[in-house]
């Protein structure tokens, strides 16, 4: 089988070495690009898989470098790093065309577990817009009103409610958000996603307690019933 095509986006040697090294042994071809023009090149070049995309570069930062491939129409997916814990960086990233985010320090087992799961989505019909209710949600522009009036979602709850949404009708176990949205797959953290959804129910449902929208299912998970 043909590896796949990794288009590493990074100017520090130090961890241009770790990300090469830890990516060639999980099998993977890798191409590195260490400023943002030269990333703008290979990514045409080379036809990546998906791109690592560091955030603080050379010539071209990596928003920069996103929102230009994104206006070329390049739609293979991009996982933005950033030593900067801020979260306009990560709105803003994945407002102009990033797939996922990671913040520096990581763990090189969390980067591969979310490199795995930004790879499976690829290819798959997302919803951008959904109405539910009195409540509309535009995925692309990061943007849900209730009744009109604006609601204030995290770019967290925007995955959650996406995910939910794209499997509307389906039981999605706790173990399989943390999979496919988070990255990882790990049963000592399922409490982050009751808690995820506790939020996102007080911002959309009617009646938080008794919610008509996203529904428990006892021991198992959540399903989307809008």
């Amino acid at each position: 089988m043909t590896p796949k095509k990794i288009l590493i986006v990074e100017d520090e040697p130090a961890m241009v070495r770790l990300l090469r090294d830890n990516f060639v042994y999980e099998g993977y071809e890798v191409v590195v690009a260490t400023d943002g023009e030269a990333a703008l090149h290979l990514a045409f070049e080379q036809k990546p898989h998906l791109i690592l995309l560091d955030i603080m570069l050379p010539k071209l930062d990596g928003l920069s470098v996103c929102r230009r491939l994104r206006e070329r129409h390049l739609d293979t997916p991009i996982l933005m790093l950033t030593a900067r814990n801020l979260e306009q960086d990560k709105v803003t990233g994945l407002r102009i065309g990033a797939d996922d985010y990671l913040t520096k320090p990581f763990s090189v087992a969390e980067l591969l577990a979310r490199t795995e799961a930004v790879l499976r989505r690829t290819g798959q019909t997302r919803i951008e817009t959904y109405r539910f209710g009195d409540i509309v949600v535009n995925f692309s522009s990061f943007e849900a009103t209730k009744a009109g009036q604006p609601i204030d979602l995290s770019p967290r709850e925007y995955e959650i409610l996406r995910y939910l949404i794209e499997h509307r009708g389906q039981v999605i176990s706790r173990t399989e958000m943390l999979d496919r949205i988070w990255g990882y797959d790990s049963q000592a953290l399922t409490r982050t996603v009751d808690s995820h959804i506790a939020n996102l129910r007080q911002k959309i449902e009617d009646v938080p307690a008794q919610p008509a929208y996203i529904q428990t299912v006892h021991r198992i998970g959540y399903k989307f019933t809008g």
